[in-house]
């Protein structure tokens, strides 16, 4: 199962994860990190512009010669096409590299606006000059993955799910992309840590999905499985999907995560565990102002009927 697992990197760059006690992750540790993830095999690293300064510290930290294929993130489309591609090759050469896998829009609604075919255009150019082999979106639930896919037909497409956010698997999502030939990857597999987290160190907002990620927890206890292993076998074994992203701060947790994927897949009631709740599913609103959010009248009917 190794073979499916990439490496994010948000952080090595910034302080990343509800669960992340540790914070941001120092330089040493990334070496120790990349050294081992390049000796397990895995290849693809996942690169943003905005966590911090990770370009410059994975061009100083990767093992030589480097075995990865990074795929690295546009900018924001609204200071021009010019200023995206300025910035995406910058990236690459901040990373002390020539070339990467995968250059991916980061936020689909991008596309979705007016400049949004001379950004693809662009991102066509800047393939057919050799600065990454494939195009890839990075898109959410609510981008409707597959729409874009059939406009944009890239070679990759990223989307969220895991145990707890199962929409776009019951959906047939994920099995309609890869139908369409598109890889399929797969991030935010642990909810930044949400499966983890202990009821009491749960943010305002979600304090009301306490009770039923305790019944979840309680439900994988009684079956002698463990959460980090439920998630990521949830993950590996979905069909249509090929990579699954997967983000560490220590060598230490991606060595518990490389021997988790290696385990067999155990027999679980995996429709049980998926969450509803909106506001849950949306890391950004985890610390949002959302008092005048009719979201939070909608959670309220949701979380009941659970």
């Amino acid at each position: 199962m190794t073979a499916a697992l990439g490496l994010g990197s948000a952080q090595f760059g910034c302080d990343y994860g509800i669960s992340n006690l540790r914070g941001r992750v120092s330089e040493d540790e990334v070496r120790q990190i990349l050294q081992y993830a390049a000796q397990c095999g895995l290849k693809a690293i996942d690169v943003a512009p905005y966590e911090g300064d990770v370009e410059r510290i994975l061009g100083r930290c990767w093992p030589f010669p480097s075995p990865f294929k990074p795929q690295i993130r546009s900018v924001r489309a609204e200071r021009g096409l010019d200023w995206v591609e300025s910035r995406l090759k910058r990236s690459v050469e901040h990373m002390g590299l020539a070339r990467v896998g995968v250059g991916m829009i980061d936020d689909a609604s991008d596309l979705m606006g007016p400049q949004g075919d001379a950004l693809w255009a662009r991102m066509e150019k800047l393939k057919a000059e050799g600065l990454f082999s494939r195009i890839g979106i990075s898109a959410r639930y609510e981008d409707a993955p597959v729409a874009l896919a059939k406009r944009f037909k890239p070679d990759l497409i990223q989307v969220p799910t895991s145990i707890l956010d199962q929409r776009l698997v019951r959906e047939g999502a994920l099995e309609a992309l890869a139908d369409m030939g598109i890889e399929v990857q797969v991030r935010s597999v642990f909810l930044q840590g949400l499966l983890f987290t202990p009821r009491e160190a749960l943010p305002a907002n979600l304090q009301p999905l306490g009770p039923q990620l305790s019944r979840i927890r309680r439900h994988l206890l009684e079956t002698a499985t463990d959460p980090l292993h439920a998630a990521l076998s949830y993950a590996l074994n979905l069909k249509g999907v090929s990579s699954v992203i997967v983000g560490v701060t220590t060598a230490a947790e991606l060595r518990a995560v490389i021997a988790a994927s290696d385990r067999p897949r155990p027999d679980l009631a995996w429709h049980a565990f998926a969450i509803e709740d909106p506001i849950a599913l949306s890391p950004a609103l985890w610390h949002a102002d959302l008092s005048d959010d009719p979201r939070v009248r909608e959670r309220r009917s949701v979380i009941c009927a659970a």
